[in-house]
């Protein structure tokens, strides 16, 4: 007999995965055991001459027919996953600064709110690839977007700067030529870019393709009967994440020899959107338990991604980083959706990065972080050059002080929404929020005295009780500093952009109207 591969197997039974795609829906990474799997070398011809003769009247061969099924049941009760990472240590990212071959695959999952993941404490197993990726890799506990609507946390996120400036801040706004974007950054020095978008806001005409050689919209396939969505009042987006995944694994099979930034933006928990197998989980009937199913669905289409890089023996050179532009609320202060205000069920989204080697365990990073540290983070680890001027750090020393269990002082997490970004003739309404050493306040800029919320984050992590009326000695320091970023003039520049009815329609479908 012939070996073929290691494998780890747990014996956690699977259940019913919905949309399961092939083999590699069996995948759970664990480290219980190992076990080496044999090819006995089967063919038609070495089973029809095994099989020849008096052997059907063998009782050993109904005895070995049953053993087979037995072991085959078994088998399918099983999770079996390929290490195609070695073992390694945060000591090891310094190292990566020296290689040539390392490839960043940027997950972005539109509207997905951090306490929605099993990895973040959610009681549903809504998300088992993604925690198999915190449980090798690093998880930032409480990472915060710096706005609730996606364009403006976007261009934030992209360019490491705060909303105010980034000057993208209205649907007509757009991230200017003037802007240094990470795309550019990895093109410069070689890598092959592409970005496979489904949200509209982030549309080349809006700046956000930037460096990257291709930056498409993928192509519409054929609906499968039967998908959902849930969102109340929007249209349905043409398509589905589905198209996401299949350009993605395009990609990554014509660019395996050589290294490359992909950058994949899901749409389908936006839409609280799923295949119809999905439906099957037993969520309940609720639009939040649509939100989860869609989750779900998201989760299985990343890990059909995540196979094919195994597949293609590309884990072991990619950098994978799972990150959400903003959260979104069920009514916990009055409020369905997103856009709308800065609590932080609008704002606290995960972030993961997997790196070419597995942390045994997984490494979680207790202290607030922000999305605009992540592509400070990424261009610091790959050794390139850093962007300028941001308002975000490299969270490698904190990982590092994480992995020592020692303490790091903690960063300013600020939020910004123009209450009128969606209006053509409103006036400027901003919404601004800041959180700092478990304290934040949050205000609209216009009505500062009225309007002003003040939270005790570490006592009062939902944001139920605000304490403006007893006028605690930390509001004013909040507000000053509040004040500071949201009065910041723009660092790269300002750029409007004209919305064509098509586009203003496109637009509409996701639930946004441009008045």
């Amino acid at each position: 007999m012939v070996p073929v591969r290691a494998a780890r197997v747990t014996t956690e039974k699977l259940g019913h995965l919905p949309g399961a795609r092939g083999t590699h829906n069996t995948r759970l990474v664990s480290h219980e055991c190992r076990v080496v799997v044999y090819n006995p070398r089967f063919s038609q011809s070495w089973l029809e001459k095994s099989l020849s003769g008096r052997i059907y009247d063998s009782p050993r061969f109904f005895y070995a027919l049953a053993a087979l099924l037995l072991i085959a049941g078994a088998l399918s009760q099983l999770r079996i996953s390929i290490p195609t990472r070695p073992i390694g240590s945060v000591d090891e990212i310094a190292a990566l600064k020296d290689r040539e071959d390392l490839n960043v695959i940027f997950v972005l999952i539109d509207t997905l709110r951090a306490d929605r993941l099993g990895s973040y404490g959610y009681e549903r197993d809504t998300t088992p690839l993604i925690d198999e990726l915190g449980r090798s890799g690093i998880r930032f506990a409480e990472t915060h977007a710096q706005s609730s609507w996606t364009k403006t946390s976007m261009a934030s996120l992209w360019t490491g700067l705060f909303p105010p400036r980034t000057g993208v801040l209205r649907y007509d706004d757009a991230v200017p030529p003037k802007a240094t974007m990470p795309a550019e950054i990895f093109r410069e020095a070689g890598y092959a870019t592409a970005g496979i978008f489904r949200n509209g806001w982030v549309g080349a005409n809006f700046g956000f393709n930037q460096g990257f050689e291709t930056y498409v919209k993928p192509q519409k396939r054929e609906v499968k009967e039967g998908f959902e969505k849930h969102v109340p009042g929007a249209a349905t987006v043409p398509g589905t994440d589905s198209e996401v995944t299949l350009a993605a694994l395009e990609f990554v099979r014509n660019n395996a020899h050589q290294k490359f930034l992909l950058y994949l933006h899901y749409m389908d928990a936006h839409q609280y959107a799923y295949e119809a197998e999905f439906a099957q989980l037993d969520y309940g009937s609720t639009i939040s338990d649509s939100y989860d199913r869609a989750i779900r669905w998201t989760d299985a289409n990343i890990d059909q991604l995540v196979a094919e890089l195994e597949d293609l023996d590309l884990m072991k050179k990619t950098i994978l980083v799972i990150a959400s532009d903003h959260g979104e609320a069920f009514r916990e202060h009055g409020i369905e959706g997103h856009a709308q205000d800065l609590h932080i069920e609008a704002l606290r989204v995960p972030l993961i990065i997997n790196l070419p080697f597995r942390i045994d365990g997984g490494l979680t990073v207790e202290p607030v972080t922000r999305n605009v540290d992540i592509w400070p983070t990424i261009l610091d680890m790959v050794g390139l050059p850093p962007l300028p001027s941001t308002d975000g750090i490299s969270l490698i020393p904190m990982i590092q002080a994480a992995a020592e269990g020692s303490s790091t002082e903690e960063l300013e997490s600020f939020a910004f929404l123009d209450l009128g970004w969606g209006q053509r003739n409103s006036d400027f309404q901003p919404l601004a929020a800041l959180q700092h050493e478990g304290r934040k306040v949050m205000v609209e800029l216009a009505e500062p005295e009225e309007t002003l919320m003040a939270f005790d984050v570490d006592a009062d992590p939902g944001e139920r009780k605000n304490l403006k009326g007893g006028r605690p000695d930390w509001i004013e320091p909040l507000q000053a500093k509040m004040a500071e970023h949201s009065e910041a003039e723009t660092a790269i520049g300002s750029l409007q952009i004209e919305l064509d009815e098509m586009y203003r329609a496109q637009l509409e479908a996701l639930g946004y109207v441009v008045k």
